[in-house]
């Protein structure tokens, strides 16, 4: 390209080259008021940046080349697909008419700030520098699929519209630093990231993502090697898909506005956080929020969360393992919670935001907060729609046994008979139902003693009224009623009452069922003493 060829504002790009000096073609007003009716005066060809950055001109001897433009319409095709450019490429408050190309480029350092593209496409690119888009608006499409960028990925107040496919393509990216979308960054259609790579941080923070009906975010895989935030006002209309992702920080959604009515809102499951995970202090999710098979070094906190979908799962903890998790929401869920084979060291709830419904099979915990009494737990268990399940019942007697609380953890062992019982036949419920009456299945044994004493008095009315037969017509000994009765209820021992005298007809099978009922009664008694004497 010759220099005579050049129009004033191109031949002004091209004398500027070389010491990387800036062109400023906006005549002090860089708004687009309307970008149509700029003349001749702010028009460059895409081909002369072409040249430029493809070493159509050295450098001078001390200065560091660049293209450097302001205010600029660009024309034609800036078609940089597979060229290694070496000299940073600046252009801000530009409009360009057909989207540039950078397909598999290499480049030094680009900064497009606050231009208008109808499209970006950096797919498979390798910026040994920052890619700087703040402030600039791109329908179309940004592709950033398997580009990788050595410094920052700036894309801070970006607009992105390409309603119904991808906003932003960024599968299998990579940025060696960290990733901005903040400050009312706008995407309709959907963003994706997944298998990403992010050396520092990914954040989101008051970004607006739009995808009705689809993925607002769909990045699954993703690894960020700090933390990732999508908080300070993030709003997604549309899923939010986390599933296998690794955060190396923690995971802020606090004050998050997500909706996916109807289907899944938030997917995380298979999340692997090194620390924390806050969806607490206004987080919303209409659609459900699923943390399935997570892994959370730290603490999951839900404090002061919204979640609602009606009829269905509104948050699913299945298998998650977490240090600690934090469910004090800021109203009862409206849908149900699924703590299914969850591990955790810390269970913190709400009595008064129990959703109606829980899922508890499987649920391990060494700890709860509040702990309260058996009562009130045994409500939260019976809470489980599922049907009768043990283990429930026997997690929480353990851990009311390791308190040395073991008068409520005996409580929530006979809940768990009790309601047991209502899943059985009719023999075995009018079985169990004498078991309860008489020893509250064993977990009231001094029940037992009670029973011990009114057939003790029984026992001796009877045999006040109708003494024994002495067996010995030799000896004569004295009877007492009361005493005789002790001995037939003693398990062991002879107070020399029963070995004497016999009864007969209708009063020997009282006798017999005094025998027997001391028998079972003492042995109940017996084992409660030792457990009350004894801790596990």
């Amino acid at each position: 390209m010759k220099i005579e060829e050049l129009s004033p504002p191109e031949r002004r790009l091209w004398e500027a080259f070389p010491r990387g000096e800036v062109v400023d073609l906006s005549g002090g007003d860089p708004a687009f008021t309307d970008p149509g009716s700029w003349g001749p005066e702010r028009v460059v060809r895409a081909q002369v940046l072409v040249a430029l950055l493809a070493g159509a001109v050295e450098p001078e001897p001390g200065q560091v080349a660049a293209v450097n433009l302001t205010g600029a319409r660009i024309i034609g095709h800036l078609n940089l697909g597979h060229a290694s450019v070496a000299v940073p490429l600046t252009l801000t408050d530009c409009v360009f008419d057909e989207a540039p190309l950078l397909y598999w480029a290499s480049m030094n350092t680009v900064h497009l700030m606050r231009c208008r593209m109808p499209g970006l496409n950096a797919s498979g690119a390798r910026i040994d520098g920052h890619l700087w888009l703040q402030g600039s608006r791109i329908t179309g499409g940004l592709l950033l699929d398997g580009a990788h960028i050595a410094g920052i990925l700036n894309m801070s107040g970006v607009q992105l519209a390409n309603p119904g496919g991808d906003a932003l393509l960024g599968d299998r990216l990579t940025v060696d630093a960290n990733v901005y979308c903040d400050h009312g960054f706008t995407a309709h259609g959907e963003v994706r990231l997944p298998g990403a790579r992010v050396g520092g941080q990914l954040i989101f923070r008051q970004a607006h993502l739009h995808n009705e009906g689809g993925a607002a975010l769909y990045a699954s895989r993703l690894d960020v090697a700090a933390n990732v935030f999508c908080d300070g006002g993030f709003t997604a209309n549309g899923a939010v898909r986390l599933r296998g992702a690794r955060v190396g920080g923690y995971l802020s959604l606090v004050g998050a506005k997500l909706s996916h009515p109807g289907d899944v809102a938030l997917n995380a499951n298979d999340l692997a956080v090194e620390t924390d995970v806050y969806c607490s202090d206004g987080f919303t999710a209409d659609g459900s929020v699923s943390f399935e098979g997570a892994r959370i070094t730290g603490q999951l906190s839900l404090r002061g969360a919204r979640l609602s979908n009606p009829g269905e799962t509104a948050l699913s903890l299945q298998r998650l393992q977490a240090e600690e998790a934090l469910l004090h929401f800021a109203e009862p869920i409206k849908g149900v919670v699924d703590l299914s084979y969850a591990r955790l060291n810390l269970l913190r709830d709400d009595p008064k935001t129990w959703p109606e419904r829980l899922q508890l099979d499987g649920l391990q915990y060494e700890n709860l907060d509040p702990p309260m009494v058996a009562r009130d737990r045994l409500a939260w268990i019976r809470r489980d729609r599922d049907g009768y399940q043990p283990q429930p019942y026997e997690r929480l007697a353990q851990t009311y046994r390791s308190l040395g609380l073991d008068a409520d953890g005996r409580t929530v062992l006979l809940a768990k008979a009790r309601d047991r019982r209502k899943t059985q036949s009719l023999p075995r419920k009018i079985v169990g139902w004498l078991q309860d009456v008489t020893v509250g299945y064993g977990y009231r044994p001094f029940r037992a003693a009670s029973w011990l004493l009114g057939l003790l008095v029984f026992g001796t009315v009877v045999f006040s009224l109708h003494r024994p037969a002495i067996l010995n017509e030799d000896d004569h000994p004295h009877f007492n009623a009361f005493f005789y009765t002790l001995d037939l209820l003693l398990p062991i021992g002879d107070l020399g009452q029963e070995r004497v005298f016999a009864p007969k007809g209708i009063y020997q099978w009282i006798a017999n069922l005094i025998v027997c009922a001391g028998f079972l009664l003492g042995l109940t008694v017996a084992a409660g003493a030792t457990r009350s004497l004894s801790r596990e």
